[in-house]
């Protein structure tokens, strides 16, 4: 993938093939989120709507994003790699992807990268593939993640669904070709051949295997893409945003009202992660038939899904409880 202030034209080439196999990403991309997110954290794009966010995770950030940075210069060329293709939409996932990356993916992105910069000497234990180093990249990054991320990623969550929801209702209503029309500001799309503005002159030739539409909270500006041809098409484009998504208090004082305090905490606790009765009552610091109670109000107005786990009930987040936790 490539970022920078230039632009050029993104060809995109579909076959009727694609068309029938282009789909929406089910949810954000953690590990495209973490890429992206360190570029507008080191960079002043995005202005008042990251502002906020970048203080509060400054410091945090100051000591876990060296790794990274190492392979992500701020305009240019960063490693593939660093974005594995996933199905299961998890963190876990893709740190466990990044630690099996094959070496000769390891050398061939680096070796793209050292035309451009220094790389400096941890990497040569990369190149190799040393599981000690790929460890402590995977490290690095979870770091980073818990550290920057965690904290909102309800909220990114929620907003990139609110984003989906919509373009899956064009898809849906309109066809895939309606979407990709509107996909992004810069999209011109006339069959077969999807046009948008980009740092580089760059094809992407499907040849049947569809492209995956990746909207993303923390890209910012043009859209982005692999390099390597090889690798699954994806397209990860921006969202909407809106300012103050990252404050805290003030930011939950409308779904207080809605919900009240303790139905919101719950609806929280439970969009940060699916948990079952005992431990959402133990994150929101109330009683078992409490937290039941809740979660079945919740549950009745289609906020979560509750399923048996054994001897416990498990809650999940819907989309629409993660939309509403977007509003905030």
């Amino acid at each position: 993938m490539r970022f920078s202030w230039e632009t050029a034209v993104l060809r995109i080439h579909f076959t009727p093939e694609d068309l029938a196999r282009t789909r929406i990403s089910a949810a954000p991309q953690p590990m495209w989120e973490i890429l992206l997110s360190m570029y507008r954290l080191r960079g002043r794009e995005g202005g008042v709507i990251f502002e906020e966010w970048r203080r509060s995770v400054a410091q945090a950030a100051h000591v876990t994003t060296r790794l990274l940075a190492d392979l992500a210069s701020q305009s240019g060329y960063a490693v593939d790699f660093l974005t594995p293709t996933l199905r299961n939409l998890s963190l876990a996932e893709g740190l466990e992807a990044l630690r099996r990356t094959p070496k000769k993916r390891l050398r061939t992105d680096l070796t793209v990268l050292a035309g451009s910069r220094r790389l400096p000497s941890w990497t040569t234990g990369l190149a190799e593939g040393r599981p000690e180093t790929l460890t402590q990249l995977a490290d690095s990054v979870e770091r980073y993640y818990t550290a920057c991320l965690a904290p909102y990623w309800v909220r990114v969550c929620g907003r990139v669904e609110q984003v989906r929801a919509r373009q899956v209702k064009t898809m849906t209503e309109e066809g895939c070709e309606a979407l990709l029309a509107e996909v992004h500001p810069t999209a011109r799309w006339t069959y077969p051949v999807l046009e948008l503005d980009y740092p580089v002159e760059h094809e992407l030739r499907l040849n049947g295997r569809g492209l995956c539409l990746t909207p993303s909270f923390f890209c910012w500006g043009l859209p982005t893409t692999f390099l390597a041809g090889e690798l699954e098409p994806t397209l990860v484009y921006p969202i909407e945003h809106k300012v103050g998504w990252s404050a805290n208090g003030a930011a939950h004082r409308p779904l207080t009202s809605l919900l009240g305090r303790t139905r919101a905490r719950v609806l929280e606790a439970i969009g940060e992660s699916p948990g079952t009765t005992t431990e959402v009552a133990s994150r929101t610091k109330t009683s078992l038939p409490t937290a039941s109670q809740q979660a079945a109000t919740l549950r009745a107005a289609g906020l979560v899904t509750s399923r048996q786990a054994g001897q416990s009930v498990l809650h999940s987040i819907t989309p629409l409880g993660l939309a509403l936790l977007a509003e905030g």
